[in-house]
């Protein structure tokens, strides 16, 4: 058993490692949802989202774990919801994330609809410590991108929902790792799950498979 839980956690690094340097077509959006990626990254001056490398990184992460449950804690101002939904598209599945602040989840809603991703994505407005108990059910994918001294209480909180085999993701755990220590230690070194830093872009992100 424990052979075909290592198995199946290699497949899913070594589909997703590529990414990191990956710069074929086969991974690029349409040129019209280019150009809204590319507004929306320009139109946020506090750099609250991804870069586009952790961006192909979720959509290819979503895709081959063939996710079909997906939470995202920190929508901004959508940007990382889209190219999880584009992965999500293969799967048949759906994304809800959570945003607290009213402005960014009403612009990450309108960006999402121009993405033509409404169907798969719903955008909660909301603290998530709220929201997310409102949520009924599990999930097999979570990305967490808030506010990062609440990862080790975001993890806690939704850690006992993800099923066996579900993806839990991190952002920031690199140039700011300084500021979760605690969630850093609880990834690393729980026996319920195995953990990867890796680094599509500088700022790193975690990749948790829950064994059991």
């Amino acid at each position: 058993m424990q052979t075909t839980l290592r198995v199946s956690l290699v497949s899913v690094f070594i589909s997703v490692a590529a990414v990191s340097s990956a710069q074929t077509h086969s991974l690029s959006p349409s040129p019209e949802l280019a150009s809204l990626l590319t507004q929306i990254r320009a139109a946020d001056k506090d750099q609250l989202s991804v870069s586009e490398e952790d961006g192909r990184f979720l959509r290819l992460v979503a895709a081959s774990s063939g996710a079909k449950r997906a939470l995202e804690i920190g929508a901004g101002f959508g940007y990382s919801a889209i190219w999880i939904a584009l992965g999500l598209g293969q799967t048949g599945g759906h994304l809800t994330t959570i945003e607290f602040d009213p402005g960014r989840a009403k612009q990450a809603a309108e960006n999402i609809r121009r993405a033509g991703l409404s169907d798969i994505v719903t955008v909660v407005t909301g603290d998530g410590f709220i929201e997310i108990p409102k949520i009924s059910g599990e999930f097999d994918f979570v990305f967490l991108d808030a506010w990062k001294r609440d990862y080790k209480s975001f993890f806690d909180l939704v850690f006992p929902r993800l099923t066996p085999r579900g993806l839990f993701l991190a952002h920031n755990v690199v140039n700011k790792r300084a500021e979760m220590g605690d969630f850093l230690s609880a990834i690393q070194n729980n026996p319920a799950v195995f953990t990867s830093i890796v680094s599509p872009a500088f700022e790193g992100m975690s990749i948790s498979y829950k064994v059991k």
